[in-house]
């Protein structure tokens, strides 16, 4: 049987709290239309770049490189952690990532009777830039802002959320409304509290763009070693100031980051193919085994053969 997701047991007085009742009544028709969406765990892309996501238990630590995107959870709760730091939303707050990040995070609020139910919508940077020019806006000044953050989801935005989630229920209006709410939607972040965040995912000159390129640079070779100081060179930069910008805005040190894209990848191949741990190692950049594993399980909280197969018991678990 289907499961409800949970209301509030009373609806709040719309005659003194307009925007507070709307919210409400927005939050419970999100929780719904996702629930119809994705009537068992897992997800669905109703629309290109929309993901809805399900779950009815808090699930173990998951690991993944997250791409620029924002985030809503419509019932639930949700932790990520970056450089050491934990970032916590719910129902009342919404994630914006501006940067392709590695990124740990776990499901902390879910169960069979209220289920996880969240979404991601996926950033495109031309379409950012696109709303960003026509809006009259422009990159502010400045150092970077940490490329992930958390903050309270206003009204206009939840609203404009729901709304897009409502089209990609119809082929027609997918195909006509969708796009014009995510421009809607890229348009109420640009000018809520995240907007300066928001702006550097379309920004194409300065500090920023340095720090996206690195990322960029730093993913594609993340099996190889990389002279940082080389690295700093070519972006026209010093080593201590690249060292410096480079974990103002991820978190981590070039070094951590390239550590964190090396295991993730490792984890990868593990459960996704017939590779030892030392052939795993081998294949992301590690030429010691020993030094592979002790990183491996200082990340993830076991030796990787072990990982792997308590990861592929959990997902056979969860599909029986």
């Amino acid at each position: 049987m289907p499961v409800r997701p949970a209301v509030p047991a009373s609806r709040p007085a719309v005659s003194r709290d307009r925007p507070v009742s709307r919210a409400w009544a927005d939050r419970a028709e999100l929780a719904e239309r996702i629930v119809a969406a994705v009537p068992d765990d897992g997800r669905a892309q109703p629309v290109p770049g929309l993901h809805l996501i399900r779950s009815s238990t808090a699930s173990v630590p998951f690991y993944a490189v997250v791409r620029p995107c924002f985030c809503v959870i419509a019932q639930g709760a949700k932790v990520l952690r970056l450089g050491g730091e934990d970032y916590r939303y719910d129902p009342h707050s919404y994630l914006l990532v501006s940067a392709d990040l590695p990124l740990a995070g776990q499901i902390v609020e879910a169960s069979p009777s209220e289920p996880y139910l969240g979404l991601r919508l996926d950033l495109d940077p031309a379409l950012v830039g696109q709303v960003l020019v026509e809006a009259g806006g422009a990159p502010s000044g400045g150092a970077e802002p940490r490329a992930l953050d958390v903050s309270a989801l206003d009204a206009d935005l939840l609203d404009a959320t729901l709304r897009l989630v409502r089209a990609a229920g119809s082929p027609r209006e997918a195909a006509v409304l969708a796009p014009l709410i995510q421009r809607e939607i890229v348009y109420r972040l640009l000018v809520g509290d995240q907007g300066n965040r928001l702006r550097h995912v379309a920004v194409l000159g300065g500090q920023t763009h340095r720090m996206t390129e690195a990322i960029r640079r730093l993913q594609a070779r993340f099996d190889e070693p990389v002279r940082m100081e080389d690295l700093a060179a070519d972006l026209g930069m010093s080593t201590s100031t690249f060292y410096e910008r480079f974990k103002g805005v991820t978190g981590m040190t070039p070094l951590q980051f390239q550590k964190e894209v090396r295991l993730q990848e490792a984890r990868r191949l593990l459960l996704e193919g017939d590779l030892d741990a030392a052939t795993a190692g081998y294949r992301v950049g590690y030429n010691d085994p020993s030094h592979f594993s002790r990183d491996y399980k200082r990340q993830f909280g076991a030796p990787p053969a072990r990982d792997a197969e308590r990861l592929r018991k959990t997902a056979e678990d969860a599909a029986d």
